[in-house]
This record gives C-alpha cells, structure tokens and sequence, in this order.
C-alpha cells in the first residue's frame, strides 16, 4: 500500500477486509468442522497467490522437493484419493500424481511451468469442489473403507484433512517467508 498507513498492518499478512476465511462462530459439530477445513484450504491459496511460476515451484532447502507448488498438487492427490477413491468407492482409480516410476510426482513434477501451475490448480479446486459437494450429500457418520478394506468414517477423514491442512500450512510459511519474507496468514 502506497501512501497509505493502515495501525496494525505491515504488509505481510491479509487485512480483514481482503481476507477470504470465514471468522464466524459455527454451531455445531459439522458446521465446525467445515469452517475449519475451508479455512485451512483457503490459507493455503493465500500462501500461494500473488506468486511466479518460478516462484512457486522453488525448494525449501537442498535435498527436500518441498515447494508450494508441491504442496497444492499433494493437496489435490490427498483430497482425490480420500473423498473420490476411498469414501466414493473408487479404489481402482489412478491416484493424482503418482506414477510406478514415481511415488513423489506431486513434489518431483512440481516444476516452474505456467501450464504445470495452471493444472495443479485447476485440480486442487476440482477435488476440492468434489468433497465439499460430497460433505454436503452425507452425514458425518457414512463410512467408506480404505485399500486395506478398513473403515473410514466421514468425520474421521474431516479431522484428518484439517490435520493434514494445518501441517502442510506451517511448510507453506516457511516456504513463502523464504520466498519473499511474506509471514502471516
């Protein structure tokens, strides 16, 4: 902000008329855990816009393929392979970014191309598109059952993907401070 002085904001983090996530008090169990998930998938674009292809592709520190671009095309692997393949029914289904050759794709394709960038994206928002139409289709008790024939209920795998979320949200700090001191969110 040029010329503008805003008490409290330094640049480095979203000002709450610019911030996207939801700062409502849900009631209940399900609307709770919907608010915290979203926000945590909304925190993660925050960590990645208003940046390069080269920049989202770069590395955390040598040997690690960690980058942010990484992390948006795990997201989309993760969110795939839990609410389409296990809780759908869809087992058979090729998992997003994997390969035989390559269980890491996600990290190791995660390269600065615009058209790279632009398909993890577009993927990301599809499955996230797809288990938020299936958290609305069903309750927090439906259950699914993973490749080991094992149950996972709705509310089990919800929980995860917050956890899941939150831990991948501390990488993308660090990623996005390194990549240009931008801290917050």
């Amino acid at each position: 902000m040029t010329g503008q002085h805003v008490v409290g904001y330094d640049g480095n983090w979203a000002r709450p008329e610019d911030d996207p996530r939801s700062m409502e008090s849900p009631v209940g169990e399900l609307a709770t855990i919907r608010e915290y998930l979203s926000n945590y998938r909304l925190t993660l674009g925050m960590k990645c816009d208003d940046l390069t292809p080269d920049q989202l592709a770069t590395r955390s520190v040598p040997p690690s393929t960690l980058s942010l671009l990484g992390l948006i095309r795990h997201m989309a692997l993760v969110e795939h392979n839990w609410f389409y393949r296990v809780l759908q029914g869809h087992l058979d289904a090729d998992r997003l970014y994997r390969s035989e050759e390559d269980v890491d794709l996600e990290f190791n394709g995660a390269v600065a191309d615009p058209a790279v960038v632009e398909e993890a994206r577009a993927a990301w928002r599809e499955e996230i598109a797809f288990a938020e139409q299936f958290t609305r289709d069903h309750d927090l008790d439906f259950v699914g059952r993973d490749s080991e024939g094992e149950p996972v209920s709705l509310r089990e795998l919800l929980v995860h993907m917050i956890e899941e979320y939150a831990r991948h949200n501390g990488h993308a700090d660090l990623l996005r401070e390194r990549i240009d001191g931008r801290v917050g969110e």
